[in-house]
């Protein structure tokens, strides 16, 4: 009996993992905030009818730091090209996140930095680390996903930016 439970349970979680990871799932409601303290939902910016990048992040996240410089080398050309809007969201802890400016300053980041509750954000968009980067369509779907960063992965984030420009 404790086997097919078990295996219940397996199959539910798959499902639900699953059922998840399709293309086009919605972007979920979720509170962020911005680094002054206002809270915004996170749905609010796939209705905006821009493709939007989710970039997830900490301050201690060295391979984070590259993606997001390797992105803000090239951010102000997505924009231009296909009216992207990117939102870097820390998960950094209340501690943590009081040195958030002055990385962003350190860095000169040109796209909107937002905080998230770690353990909320990540369970309602179904990721365990960092660097996760989703890519949002005009309708708000989740249209990609992308765990971690090597460089050139930016170069991949942009193909796939330009299939849902066009």
């Amino acid at each position: 009996m404790k086997f097919v439970s078990k295996l219940f349970t397996l199959a539910f979680l798959v499902l639900s993992v699953s059922v998840f990871a399709q293309d086009n799932a919605a972007l979920p409601s979720v509170t962020v905030k911005q680094l002054d303290g206002k809270s915004l939902d996170l749905a609010d910016f796939g209705k905006n009818g821009k493709i939007t990048v989710l970039a997830f992040w900490a301050t201690w996240c060295s391979p984070c730091k590259k993606e997001l410089d390797a992105i803000n080398d090239i951010y102000e050309d997505w924009q231009e090209e296909y009216d992207v809007e990117l939102l870097a969201i820390t998960i950094d802890n209340s501690r943590q996140l009081t040195k958030v400016p002055g990385v962003v300053a350190t860095k000169g980041w040109e796209f909107d930095v937002l905080s998230a509750d770690q353990n909320e954000i990540q369970t309602a968009l179904n990721f365990q680390t960092i660097p996760q980067t989703f890519l949002i369509d005009q309708e708000g779907n989740i249209v990609y996903s992308h765990s971690g960063y090597v460089p050139g992965d930016e170069d991949s984030l942009e193909d796939e930016i330009a299939k849902i420009a066009k």
